[in-house]
């Protein structure tokens, strides 16, 4: 008798459940209104008259406030309440193989496993930011692609795939031992076919910047590997430009740290030992503006 009425007691849930209507992104529209009470057609489709519920949840207009709908843009009042749901779904490797086609289409692409939670209705995104960098140049390596499903904004829901990448591409391999914090030159890399997953540094983002350590001949240089390069290294020879109202003084000096153009360092005059401040300009080049004499020059 009592499974009986808990029986007969969920009916009526399950009946509501059924009649809620889907509706996608975050408003509900008069068109979605529309579906169960027709006189809200002859308002604009894309009028809004509230938030859509969240992903997998409902929301329903009870009669009072369809009533206070209908008179403000003056419709018949109607009778009874609507319901509205965000509905869900389950990826299939289908869907999700084809969102991530879109993407490189001249790929060969595997996939491994990907979310099965379930989902808001609407497209499957995934871009090139969502994909990991590889961590090997081994072409069976496995990649964590992240990405979104469901309308644009409310409802919008995180998903994943596993996969292995097949592209043919190009990387930039260290042609000689590539020393850090000097810029790189073309001439010390070089081109190397692969195939592979994509996602090393292509050429241009690597000339003008440094490594973050020595790197041997033949490494393929990877972004965790690359650094901005320092317009001065410690130690090095340096170019000072020395200014007093108009007149000009060139000197050598000699960095005694690193820096990036607009910083400023300590140079030492090699022939006297005086060390000076000075502001970096360019590539091995340093200015200082003084009353003369510089200090550190006399």
């Amino acid at each position: 008798m009592m499974l009986r009425t808990l029986l007969l007691s969920a009916v009526p849930l399950a009946l509501a459940g059924a009649a809620c209507l889907p509706v996608t992104g975050e408003r509900i529209r008069a068109q979605d209104m529309a579906k169960a009470i027709p006189a809200f057609g002859a308002l604009p489709a894309e009028l809004s008259l509230g938030y859509a519920p969240a992903s997998g949840s409902s929301r329903t207009y009870g009669t009072a406030e369809l009533m206070r709908l209908a008179r403000r843009y003056g419709l018949a009042e109607p009778a009874g309440e609507v319901c509205f749901v965000q509905p869900l779904r389950t990826l299939t490797p289908e869907v999700v193989a084809a969102a991530l086609r879109a993407v490189l289409p001249a790929a060969g692409i595997e996939v491994v496993d990907f979310s099965r939670q379930p989902v808001p209705d609407g497209d499957v995104r995934f871009s090139l930011s969502g994909l990991a960098r590889p961590s090997s140049a081994d072409p069976t390596a496995l990649l964590m692609w992240r990405g979104e499903a469901g309308p644009p904004g409310n409802g919008c829901l995180p998903v994943w795939a596993k996969v292995r990448i097949r592209l043919h591409g190009t990387r930039v391999v260290a042609a000689e031992t590539l020393e850090p914090g000097r810029r790189i030159e073309r001439a010390q890399v070089e081109l190397q076919a692969y195939e592979g997953p994509p996602g090393w540094p292509e050429l241009a983002q690597v000339l003008g910047r440094a490594v973050r350590r020595q790197i041997p001949a033949g490494t393929v240089l990877e972004e965790r590997l690359l650094a901005e390069a320092q317009d001065v290294l410690s130690g090095e020879r340096v170019r000072v430009e020395v200014s007093c109202g108009r007149a000009r003084l060139l000197l050598e000096g000699q960095a005694q740290a690193s820096g990036k153009r607009g910083e400023t360092i300590a140079v030492r005059n090699p022939s006297t030992g005086k060390v000076f401040r000075a502001r970096i300009q360019a590539p091995g080049v340093v200015s200082v503006a003084a009353a003369w004499p510089v200090e550190g020059e006399h």
